[in-house]
């Protein structure tokens, strides 16, 4: 049975303007398993007609059949997998890829059919064995000698159990003895399939092969034994090839090429990857600078606008509301913002100037709680100021006085400048945000987290006001307190209503006094409160947020407004018409609704504090806030006030304009290293043109030629990207110190992780696209071309 034919194969080659004729009209017909040796003079077309057959180059005119298929509609997809699966090449000059190991070299070829890691390694080993080379499998080509590489060539050939070896001139380049051996295995080879060898050795050609086809000037001269056949009435019923299994290289194996040759040129690839890192550098620098700057500038936001939220309160305020912007803007026709005439108008500002009371009903409060889910992002904590009054005793050097606090509102870290004093704060329920701004000073010193705790807060100079010990009851005597005489100890105490206000015989209440506090502070009733831990601002802190005291979770909070609530005084109040303490009348409806809040009738917040986490997250507050604001009356809308609203601007135009700068100096360095990286990759293509030519011999699609250096550059993009990256990070100590001796400010330039690997993958994309016409070129090399290159 006939596996391979040739029917009338004709085949030129275009020299200058004229064409050579290398074939013609060649019709052969060769049997499953035949030595065949082609004899002839050089330029006689042996070769050539070797490479058709073997799928490296293609006929102009007739048709080679295989297995009884026709090749003229094969795609280049059915070559490349008819070379891999069908044909194993032996050439002359072995055509080994020198930074392989032996065992590499023979595994190859079934990389690209799909098979298994342990499946190739098993049949590499088994096909090197039977060539006599089972102790050289992991020695390099330029360890062996001739004839060993050949038979590394011939083990490669079988090793995918093709039907046909092709051989050109099989011992052309080794001695008497070596070439007896090789042929003596290609011998027993054909014993199972088809060999066919191209020679000038006519003696080789007589001892071994079983049919001898003699070459002249592209003709057919004489053939020993001829296959006869049906001819040309069969080959009229030959089909269109079976659609073959495409062959792949995977990237693993792209990757381990690239990274062995690039292996076998150390030094040029250590200044390849850092002549490549040198754009990486810079603009890692520049990442550095910026992240950094952005860094101190966070800190430096996050600081100030602890003192500056954005603030909501019940007092009654003058408001402009055509100032105010959307959706409280007016509309009037009269005037046009930035008119282009240079007419000036007199206007009456008190005309658009009101007073307004804002008025914090159930929707608005149920609409800003909302807000944490709806623009989590932009809000560091929103914070509640209460009107209840809280009856709070001090016990004291064996004395017990009642501890006053102010419920008015004091913008947290203003209090000196106000003039109050506010010893009594709650704190914000994210804890992490206090941390960020206060240390906890002494062993065992703990945020209060429970409704039965509390902590001290100090200044920096670990000082507490001399009227906030003498609210305390403290001796004066006394000039200074250890740390331990606070925390863990219970100095305070929380009376409840019921048990703070008596109601007499007529239903009106009086409060407790100097004289029943010890009492009361005995009483089992009520919250003892513990002291967990003393709180100080941190020294890179650029100001406070709480004042000088006692803090306290929203925990006690709670529990404050619901004993107040449930309370027969607060009960009394809501009933009566005077109040029940002065038994007086009250002036207005808003003095009884005063003294309902501070005995906690009425629950409702007095104040809001909402604290944006950048000043970016201030517009998205003040947005949400405008859309409850539209389409309601102004006496209806909820007006704030944002005393740090231009900050944010120029601080974000000033660090944007550096990056933006730097960038653009650091993107110069970057194209060019990605354009020298694509020289280097060309350069890459010429020196690996042999290797080329044998993947093709194996099966390897183009595509698989173009992942090879593909490979490669993502390699030196991979290193270039790594180095410059580390680089940076040596840079930045230096970098620091002198910035920060010119500056006094510390650690300016800060790399993070995450632009670290922006910056590796980025580098492996740019050489990537700078090695991609490199590996264009690579793929679309002629195969045969490829081969004879040296």
């Amino acid at each position: 049975m006939s596996k391979l034919k040739l029917v009338n194969i004709d085949k030129s080659y275009q020299t200058g303007n004229s064409y050579l004729n290398v074939l013609k009209h060649i019709s052969l017909e060769f049997r499953e398993n035949e030595f065949v040796s082609i004899l002839g003079p050089s330029g006689s077309g042996k070769t050539t007609l070797l490479n058709i057959i073997g799928g490296l180059d293609h006929y102009d005119l007739g048709d080679l059949i295989i297995n009884g298929n026709s090749t003229k509609h094969f795609k280049n997809s059915d070559w490349d997998a008819y070379r891999n699966r069908s044909i194993g090449f032996v050439f002359q000059n072995y055509n080994l890829i020198s930074h392989q190991s032996v065992l590499q070299n023979v595994e190859i070829a079934m990389t690209l059919s799909g098979v298994s890691s342990s499946e190739r390694k098993a049949r590499a080993k088994h096909a090197l064995e039977e060539v006599g080379l089972k102790d050289h499998i992991d020695k390099r080509p330029n360890q062996l000698s001739g004839g060993q590489m050949q038979r590394v060539a011939i083990a490669r050939a079988l090793v995918n159990n093709p039907d046909i070896i092709l051989a050109d001139e099989p011992t052309g380049a080794l001695d008497s003895k070596t070439s007896t051996q090789v042929m003596e295995i290609l011998k027993d080879v054909a014993k199972t399939r088809l060999v066919i060898m191209v020679t000038h050795n006519e003696d080789i050609a007589e001892a071994y092969s079983t049919r001898i086809i003699r070459f002249l000037d592209g003709e057919i001269q004489s053939d020993s034994d001829p296959l006869t056949s049906s001819g040309d009435e069969q080959h009229k019923q030959v089909s269109k090839a079976k659609k073959r299994n495409k062959t792949s290289m995977s990237m693993f194996t792209a990757l381990s090429l690239s990274f062995k040759n690039l292996l076998t040129k150390k030094g040029r690839t250590i200044l390849t990857a850092f002549a490549g890192s040198i754009g990486i550098i810079g603009v890692a620098l520049v990442l550095a600078l910026s992240n950094g700057l952005s860094n101190q500038l966070d800190v430096m936001q996050g600081d100030t606008l602890a003192n500056f939220p954005i603030m909501i309160d019940t007092n009654e305020q003058v408001v402009d509301f055509e100032q105010m912007g959307p959706p409280n803007q007016d509309e009037s026709d009269d005037y046009q913002e930035y008119p282009e005439e240079t007419i000036i108008y007199r206007y009456d500002n008190s005309d658009s100037l009101s007073a307004h009371t804002n008025f914090l009903t159930d929707d608005f409060l149920d609409y800003v709680e909302q807000m944490e889910a709806e623009i989590p992002e932009a809000i560091d904590n929103i914070s509640y100021t209460r009107g209840v009054e809280v009856n709070l005793l001090a016990q004291t050097n064996d004395q017990v006085v009642k501890f006053e606090t102010i419920s008015q509102m004091t913008m947290p870290g203003m209090a000196n400048m106000t003039g109050d004093s506010v010893y009594w704060q709650e704190m914000p329920t994210d804890q992490d945000f206090i941390l960020e701004m206060y240390d906890l000073i002494g062993e065992n010193s703990r945020l209060p987290e429970a409704s039965d705790e509390i902590a001290l807060v100090i200044d920096s100079y670990n000082r507490i006001s001399a009227e906030f010990f003498d609210k305390l009851g403290l001796n004066e005597d006394e000039e200074s307190y250890e740390v331990t005489d606070f925390i863990g100890e219970t100095i305070l105490k929380v009376v409840p209503n019921d048990q703070y206000y008596l109601e007499d015989e007529n239903g009106f209440f009086t409060a407790a006094n100097p004289k029943t506090y010890e009492a009361l502070f005995e009483e089992e009733t009520g919250k003892d409160l513990v002291i967990t831990g003393v709180l100080r601002v941190k020294e890179d802190a650029a100001t406070s947020y709480f004042s000088e005291g006692f803090i306290y979770p929203e925990a006690l909070t709670n529990y404050i407004v619901a004993d107040a609530q449930s309370s027969e005084i607060a009960q009394a109040q809501e009933e009566a018409d005077i109040d029940v303490l002065t038994n007086t009348p009250f002036q207005n409806d808003d003095a009884k609704e005063q003294a309902l809040i501070r005995l906690g009738a009425i629950t409702t917040p007095t104040g809001i504090d909402i604290y944006p986490t950048h000043f970016e997250g201030k517009d998205e507050i003040k947005a949400y806030l405008d859309d409850y604001n539209a389409g309601l009356d102004e006496e209806d809308q909820v007006v704030y006030n944002d005393l740090a609203e231009m900050l944010g601007d120029i601080m974000t135009d000033m660090i944007n304009t550096v990056t933006y700068v730097l960038v653009g100096f650091a993107a110069i360095s970057l194209v060019v290293s990605t354009i020298m990286i694509g020289i280097i990759t060309y350069v890459s293509v010429i020196e690996r043109t042999k290797e080329i030519g044998i993947l093709r011999s194996v099966g390897a699609r183009k595509k698989d030629i173009s992942r090879v250096f593909n490979a490669e550059t993502l390699i030196v993009g991979f290193v270039a990207g790594s180095f410059g990256v580390l680089t940076s990070y040596l840079l930045i100590f230096p970098i620091n110190n002198v910035i920060e001796q010119l500056t006094d400010i510390a650690d300016v330039a800060s790399l993070n992780m995450v632009s670290s690997l922006v910056l590796i993958v980025g580098s492996m994309i740019l050489t990537l696209i700078a090695g991609v016409i490199p590996a264009r070129m690579a793929a679309k090399k002629d195969p045969v071309e490829a081969l004879r290159t040296e």
